[in-house]
């Protein structure tokens, strides 16, 4: 987790203020700094200044918060100064900066006639302040949040979790996401939103799960089509079970981390389920076994999946009643929050088809149980109706693996990885099968052979972080003493 301050931010809120924009922020929740800088804003004058003004009057909606939206995307792509270019493809930049196209290039203009990039070293007291305040909170967070988890952060991962501090946002906390990389703006204050932060930074940890193991989650969906039809459910939730499924496990662990009574964490999950967020339930249940197991809940989480009973939860949803859409919250905790989330869905070649989605689940569980010959009739259901299937040809891999046929696996884990029916479009499946080809060359005596198998799992855009420590781990033991512990 990273804490700073943003020039392109600074920049673009510095914009915004004098273009007219002030939400509905009312003056009282200014602090002095906010008060001092709106005045100067508003106050400068120069044909950068008026394009900026021409375009936020061109580019104004109706809703203040949409606005401000827009404009928080664009800080938290946009490349340094005074640029200010986005840092992403086109084609991974939210649909919000689209609409501001050519705002860049007026707000260089900007940044360069007015010396903003002078304005931001003397604020720099400032802001500096506030990450120094914000350190021991945000650090306790990481390590409470990533402890219970048993989740190790990889600082040089592709993955980011940026907390940027600007006061010029006003008294609403923001939360974004887009792909891989997440981000609160915070605005500064008396109070630092500890709730806010944790729940950001939980979805940092336990977004990519579901998309990691969909097949898993499948069988746990006529849950989701009972819960979306909830009016309280967020309308972006409604047809997007992945981030359903990570919304309700964000909320059952910070259930886990919350100091509140037996009473209160009860009165929670009642108001969850009232609202549509009826996995929490289970799956805060379900937490015990984790927090008893040892392995870190990347690993462990196709279990707890698989610890919620599909058929009693639906006996108990039938007795449950949602709340109506109108009726408010007494204490809503994210009132002051704008959330808005950019995922990129994980490539996956696991087909829509809930009887093969069933036969993919029955044989990892199989593997696990160590009954290859269950496990392969589950893989072999599903290579029947898709012959290049490549989560099934993976499991039949792994049964070849178990019944210590190690010709017959190198046969399979070969077609994963080279040819035309190599998964290049299922990371998991490529990433694993190069390490288990590697494992066997290198018992073959092949350790050059196991070095390029290796090498080629780090090489997976998007392969699960297991596989290329696994990967690592074998490069560095390779050809060695081979009573070396292997991954």
């Amino acid at each position: 987790m990273s804490v700073d301050g943003s020039e392109a931010m600074f920049t673009t809120m510095c914009a915004l203020v004098a273009a007219g924009f002030a939400s509905n922020v009312s003056s009282d929740n200014w602090t002095a700094f906010r008060a001092q800088m709106r005045e100067r804003l508003r106050r400068q004058q120069g044909p950068a200044v008026e394009a900026v003004r021409e375009f936020y009057r061109q580019h104004e909606l109706r809703d203040p918060g949409a606005t401000l939206s827009r404009y928080l995307w664009f800080g938290l792509v946009s490349g340094p100064a005074p640029a200010f270019q986005p840092i992403l493809r086109r084609d991974e930049l939210p649909p919000e900066i689209i609409a501001l196209e050519g705002f860049s290039e007026i707000l260089s203009s900007y940044y360069q006639e007015q010396k903003i990039g002078q304005l931001w070293r003397q604020v720099q007291p400032v802001y500096n302040r506030e990450v120094e305040r914000l350190h021991d909170p945000l650090s306790q967070i990481v390590f409470v949040a990533s402890g219970y988890l048993r989740e190790i952060l990889e600082p040089s991962g592709p993955r980011t979790f940026a907390v940027v501090v600007e006061p010029l946002v006003g008294r609403i906390t923001n939360v974004r996401n887009f792909g891989d990389h997440y981000a609160l703006v915070l605005s500064g204050g008396e109070e630092i939103p500890t709730d806010v932060i944790r729940h950001a930074f939980l979805h940092f940890l336990l977004d990519p799960l579901p998309l990691m193991y969909p097949h898993v989650t499948a069988v746990k969906r006529p849950l989701f089509e009972k819960a979306a039809t909830a009016p309280r459910l967020a309308p972006e939730l409604k047809d997007d079970f992945a981030s359903y499924f990570a919304e309700c496990t964000v909320r059952a662990v910070e259930l886990k981390l919350k100091r509140i009574s037996p009473g209160e964490r009860e009165a929670a999950m009642n108001r969850d389920d009232e609202d549509g967020y009826v996995l929490v339930k289970p799956l805060f249940g379900a937490l015990p076994k984790f927090e008893n197991s040892e392995p870190s809940m990347k690993l462990f989480f196709q279990d707890l999946v698989r610890a919620i009973d599909t058929g009693a939860e639906a006996r108990r949803l039938a007795t449950v009643k949602f709340a109506p859409a109108d009726t408010a919250r007494p204490e809503d905790e994210a009132a002051a929050e704008e959330v808005a989330r950019r995922r990129s869905a994980a490539p996956t070649t696991v087909p829509n088809d809930a009887e093969v989605l069933t036969a993919l689940t029955e044989g990892e569980r199989r593997i696990a149980e160590k009954n290859p010959r269950a496990a392969e009739a589950s893989f072999q259901k599903v290579l029947t109706k898709y012959p290049d299937q490549a989560r099934a040809w993976y499991g039949i891999g792994l049964v070849a693996l178990l019944d210590h046929d190690a010709a017959r696996a190198k046969q399979v884990f070969g077609r994963l990885t080279t040819g035309e029916h190599a998964a290049t479009q299922d990371p998991m499946v490529l990433a694993w099968s190069h390490v288990y080809l590697a494992r066997i060359y290198d018992d073959e005596g092949n350790p050059e052979v196991a070095k390029m198998e290796y090498q080629s799992v780090l090489n997976v855009e998007g392969g699960p972080e297991q596989a290329k420590q696994a990967a690592q781990k074998g490069l560095a033991a390779v050809g060695g003493d081979k009573t070396t512990a292997r991954p």
